[in-house]
C-alpha cells in the first residue's frame, strides 16, 4: 500500500492531498502542517481586512475534520517536521504545542512548505504595531490592531501585489497610508507606464508614494526613510518579498537550483526519486525563456500540487512550466503582466520589441466604455508573442488572459490580428484592443509605421536635433504636452506640411497613438523619411512621467482626480445650452458634441446643443431661419448630420465647421 505523506497543507499541499485520494482509493494519505490552519484562501486575506469579505469563515476552505470526512486524509496541524530520513523513508515531527515527537513512514513524500515573508533586519521591526501578512493568524493580528488600537496612519513597506492590496485595505479602514518602495516605481515587475496607471490611482485616493527609498528605522509612531524623510505610522506592514522554506530540504541533502528554489525535474521530482515537491518552494522552467525561475503564485502552486500527487502515484505527467501571469486590483484600477517584460527579454538575448495601444473596452457609443491598455511584447524576428501587460478600469483581465495564452502557445502577432474575439456593444468592439495591438505590431515590424516606446524616448532624444509634433486638439495640448513640441492638429497637418523640414527626424504623438499613426502615414506619403510615432501617445507619456519621469524632456502632469473610498460618485450632469435668444450674435456657433466633450474645451462663445437634442427638436435656435449658423463637433461627422437636419427644418444658412481643430484654426 502506498503511504503518501505531504508536508504543508495550504495551496499545493491541500490540492495534492485531494488529487491523491481521487487517484487512489486505497493509499494512506497523511498531511502535516506546522501552522494552525490548512487549506485557507491566503489570497483573500487583504480583502477580509478591507471589509470586502465579511465572514472570516469564507476563507476557510477545509479543516482537518472535513479533509478526513471528505477525502479520508489524516491531517495533523501544529506539526513541525524536524527532519527527513530518506533511507528509512521516515519523517520526524514535533508538536509545536507540547513538544511531543512522532514519526511517519512514507513510500512517497510531497514537499509543499511554500515560503515565508522576508523579515528585514530593521531597528523597531519587532514592535507590536509591525506586521506581515501570510496566514490567517497574521490577518487576525492586523484586524485586532485596527479594531482595538484605532490607528490613524500606516506605512506599507513594499509596493508589490500584497503590499498594494493592503494599501487599499487600510485606506478602506480609514487610515492615511504611505507606501515605500525601494525600486524606481511600484509594481517593479511591470513597465513604468503600466505602473504609472496604478500610481495615479494611488494618488487619487491620497496615498503617499515614496519610491527609490527604503525604511531605515521604525519608531513607535513613525518610520524613517533613507532619504531623510519621516512618515507618521501608527502601524507598519512589511511586504518586501517571499523567501522559499528550504531548510528541511537542505538538511535532507536535496538539490537546490540556480534560482534559489528546490530543484525538481519535469515530473516535479526532487533529487531523491521518492520525494516530490510543489508550490512556492520549488523552481520551475519559465515557458517563454526556458530558464529556471521561482514563481510564488497560487495558480501554479495548485497545478503543481495536482501533478506531484499524480506522479507520486506512478503517473508520468510532465509539468510544462509557468509564465508568471499576475494581476492586481488597486481600488478600481487593474493592471497585469504575463510572460517576459521587454527588459527581461532583451537581457535574455531575445531580439524583442513591443507596442502599446489604448482602446475602449467596449464600443464607445455604448454607455460605460473605459479605456483598456495593452502592451504586446514579441520576438522581432518571428513575431511570436513572448509577454505583455494590460491596464484599465474594465477589461484588463480579459486581454491579459489572451496574452498569457498567446505567450504559452507561442502564437504570433499576425495570428492575433486575425482572431475573432467576443463582440457585442456592451461587451467588446468589432476590432478588439488585442486586434489593434497586433495590427500596430505588424505595422512596426514591417516598417509601415515605426514607433517608439515611452521608455525609449530619453535615449532616442539625447543629443539629437529633431522635431516633435503634437497632433491633438488645442485644448488637450494646452492642458499638458511634451515641452518643446510643436502643436499641429492632425486635421491641419496636410495643409501645413510644406512648413515642416524634411531633413531632420520627426516624432509625432496624439492621445493614444491612433491619430499619431495617421499623422506618420501622412508625412511618409509626403516624402518624409524618418518619422516615428510615440506608442501609446500622450496617455503613455503621462503614465511613465508619473511613475519615474523623464531625463531629457518634461511632460506636465495632468491634475489628479481626487477620489474618496467612503463616498459614492455623484452625477455631475451639466445642462447644455438649449435655448438661444434672438438678441444673440448674428452668427451662431453650435457645438453638437456631448456635454462632457464640450466641457473639455470649446470654441469661444459657442453654445452646446448635442446632436441628439438637435435631432429631437429640443435645441431651440429661434425663428430667424436666415441667420448664419456654424455647427461643429470633434471630427466633422456629427456636425455634417446636424447641418442636414437643420436644413430640413428650414434653416437656410447652416455651415459645417468640421472638427474642433479646424474651428480653432480660424481664430
Amino acid at each position: 500500500m502506498e503511504k503518501i505523506v505531504i508536508i504543508g497543507g495550504v495551496a499545493a499541499g491541500a490540492t495534492a492531498a485531494a488529487k491523491a485520494r481521487r487517484l487512489s482509493p486505497d493509499a494512506q494519505i497523511t498531511m502535516l502542517e506546522a501552522g494552525p490552519d490548512v487549506s485557507f484562501a491566503n489570497c483573500g486575506l487583504p480583502y477580509y481586512i478591507a471589509g470586502d469579505i465579511e465572514n472570516r469563515s469564507s476563507l476557510i476552505l477545509q479543516s482537518p475534520d472535513s479533509f478526513k470526512e471528505q477525502y479520508d486524509v489524516d491531517v495533523y496541524i501544529h506539526t513541525l517536521v524536524t527532519s527527513i530520513d530518506k533511507d528509512g523513508h521516515i519523517v520526524n515531527t514535533m508538536d509545536t504545542r507540547d513538544g511531543s515527537k512522532k514519526q511517519y513512514e512514507y513510500t512517497k513524500l510531497i514537499l509543499a512548505q511554500g515560503g515565508r515573508p522576508i523579515q528585514p533586519d530593521l531597528p523597531g521591526a519587532d514592535y507590536d504595531h509591525v506586521f506581515s501578512l501570510w496566514t490567517l493568524e497574521d490577518m487576525d493580528k492586523i484586524d485586532n490592531h485596527l479594531k482595538h488600537e484605532d490607528p490613524k496612519t500606516a506605512v506599507v513597506v513594499g509596493g508589490g501585489f500584497i503590499g498594494l492590496e493592503m494599501v487599499e485595505a487600510l485606506v478602506k479602514r480609514g487610515l492615511k497610508v504611505h507606501v515605500v518602495e525601494k525600486m524606481p516605481h511600484v509594481m517593479s515587475l511591470m513597465d513604468a507606464e503600466t505602473a504609472g496607471f496604478i500610481t495615479r490611482e494611488l494618488h487619487s485616493y491620497g496615498v503617499g508614494v515614496h519610491t527609490e527609498t527604503g525604511v531605515v528605522k521604525i519608531n513607535a509612531n513613525s518610520v524613517e526613510l533613507d532619504n531623510g524623510k519621516k512618515l507618521d505610522a501608527d502601524m507598519v506592514l512589511l511586504s518586501i518579498g517571499v523567501r522559499p522554506t528550504l531548510q528541511l530540504a537542505i538538511d535532507a541533502g536535496l538539490a537546490i537550483g540556480e534560482a534559489g528554489g528546490l530543484l525538481v525535474n519535469e515530473y516535479l521530482q526532487t533529487s531523491d526519486k521518492d520525494i516530490y515537491a510543489a508550490g512556492d518552494m520549488v523552481e520551475i522552467e519559465h515557458r517563454v525563456s526556458g530558464k529556471k525561475v521561482r514563481i510564488p503564485l497560487a495558480g501554479p502552486a495548485n497545478r503543481q500540487g495536482r501533478i506531484a500527487a499524480e506522479n507520486a502515484l506512478g503517473g508520468k505527467h510532465a509539468y510544462q512550466g509557468a509564465i508568471g501571469t499576475s494581476v492586481v486590483r488597486v481600488f478600481e484600477a487593474v493592471a497585469g503582466i504575463t510572460g517576459m517584460s521587454l527588459k527581461q527579454a532583451k537581457a535574455a538575448g531575445i531580439d524583442a520589441d513591443a507596442v502599446v495601444v489604448h482602446k475602449e473596452h467596449h464600443t464607445s457609443y455604448y454607455p460605460g466604455a473605459e479605456t483598456v491598455s495593452v502592451m504586446v511584447i514579441y520576438d522581432r524576428q518571428t513575431g511570436v508573442v513572448i509577454g505583455g501587460q494590460t491596464a484599465g478600469y474594465k477589461g484588463a483581465d480579459k486581454r491579459l488572459d489572451v496574452l498569457a495564452t498567446a505567450a504559452a502557445a507561442k502564437i504570433k502577432v499576425s495570428e492575433i490580428a486575425d482572431m475573432d474575439f467576443a463582440y457585442s456593444p456592451p461587451i467588446g468592439t468589432a476590432n478588439d484592443a488585442m486586434n489593434m495591438a497586433a495590427y500596430t505590431a505588424e505595422n512596426k515590424m514591417s516598417g509601415f509605421s515605426p514607433s517608439l516606446l515611452v521608455s525609449e524616448l530619453d535615449e532616442f532624444i539625447e543629443g539629437k536635433r529633431l522635431i516633435v509634433l503634437d497632433v491633438r486638439d488645442v485644448f488637450a495640448f494646452q492642458k499638458s504636452n511634451l515641452k518643446g513640441a510643436h502643436h499641429l492638429p492632425l486635421e491641419m497637418l496636410s495643409q501645413n506640411i510644406h512648413a515642416i523640414p524634411k531633413e531632420v527626424p520627426i516624432v509625432v504623438y496624439d492621445e493614444t497613438g491612433k491619430k499619431g499613426h495617421q499623422a506618420l502615414r501622412t508625412l511618409k506619403n509626403a516624402g518624409f523619411e524618418e518619422v516615428y510615432n510615440i506608442s501609446g501617445g500622450h496617455t503613455s507619456l503621462q503614465r511613465h512621467a508619473v511613475a519615474v519621469g523623464f531625463k531629457n524632456f518634461h511632460v506636465e502632469l495632468l491634475p489628479i482626480e481626487k477620489k474618496n473610498i467612503h463616498q459614492k460618485e455623484e452625477s455631475t450632469e451639466v445642462e447644455s445650452n438649449k435655448n438661444v435668444s434672438q438678441d444673440e450674435l448674428a452668427r451662431l456657433v453650435v457645438d453638437v458634441r456631448t456635454p462632457g466633450e464640450f466641457r473639455s474645451g470649446a470654441f469661444p462663445d459657442a453654445v452646446n446643443i448635442p446632436l441628439d437634442d438637435i435631432m429631437s427638436g429640443k435645441g431651440d435656435l429661434g425663428d430667424n431661419t436666415d441667420r448664419e449658423i456654424i455647427v461643429y463637433c470633434a471630427s466633422g461627422a456629427r456636425s455634417a448630420y446636424a447641418q442636414q437636419v437643420l436644413k430640413q427644418r428650414g434653416y437656410t444658412n447652416v455651415k459645417n465647421g468640421g472638427g474642433i481643430a479646424a474651428m480653432m484654426s480660424r481664430m
